[in-house]
């Protein structure tokens, strides 16, 4: 029964990214519980995985070695689980990226048939220290673009990267106007699903724009690490309510 309902998601998933108005994208978001992959269990990719499977999501976390995220999966309980890289992509509808920045030239290369034409919300931020000529590529490039060379064919939102996973952790779901989590992206309906995704963990989506504007909240610029609520967002990012 459960394999049924999960192609029955699937297909739908497809059905309405391909052909449908991005509204119904969205739509099918918040009210089926799509599988997640998240590719990394640290701590970005481990809070937001955990709030997805708060939401009812079936998340599977993956690494190079699954079993050092059995601590992880049984503090979540169901409907998290752990598996491979190869194993994740092939079960998640939706992907969240959530590895050091230097591994992405690898990634994108060993698994770019399975990523193509899935909808990917890219978490990482590239640091001097720690990923050399890829963090001066995205200082010049802009962070979007540079993601999208090494992760072509997927269907790319910057999403998640804007923030210390600490405010995540305490935000999510708080009293009062949500934290808002700036994304963006060039595929439409790709941005319907990751902005739901977003709500599901507990915030408010704002869209900035368009790879491009990735710059705009990327590590180093001013919308990078603001606790701001929705309003106060679109009005720092110059975007419409």
């Amino acid at each position: 029964m459960a394999c049924d309902r999960r192609t029955l998601l699937t297909g739908a998933l497809a059905l309405a990214l391909a052909a449908a108005p991005a509204v119904a994208g969205t739509a099918l978001a918040q009210e089926s519980k799509i599988p997640i992959a998240v590719i990394g269990g640290g701590n970005i990719g481990g809070t937001i995985g955990g709030l997805w499977v708060k939401a009812g999501h079936p998340v599977m976390f993956a690494s190079r070695h699954p079993e050092e995220l059995k601590p992880l999966v049984e503090t979540l309980g169901p409907p998290a689980r752990a598996g491979t890289v190869e194993q994740a992509l092939a079960f998640g509808d939706a992907v969240l990226i959530a590895v050091p920045y230097r591994a992405y030239p690898e990634l994108g290369k060993t698994y770019a048939a399975a990523l193509k034409g899935k909808v990917v919300l890219d978490a990482g931020n590239a640091t001097k220290a720690r990923d050399g000529d890829l963090a001066a590529e995205a200082e010049s490039a802009g962070i979007g673009a540079t993601s999208a060379r090494y992760l072509p064919g997927a269907r790319l939102v910057r999403a998640f990267n804007a923030a210390n996973y600490k405010l995540f952790a305490q935000n999510a779901h708080r009293s009062g106007a949500p934290m808002a989590v700036p994304i963006a992206g060039d595929d439409k309906q790709a941005l319907e699903v990751a902005a739901a995704l977003v709500r599901d963990a507990g915030f408010d989506p704002v869209v900035v724009g368009g790879l491009d504007a990735a710059r705009k909240f990327q590590m180093g610029s001013p919308g990078f690490q603001r606790d701001a609520t929705g309003p106060e967002a679109r009005k720092a990012f110059g975007v419409a309510e």
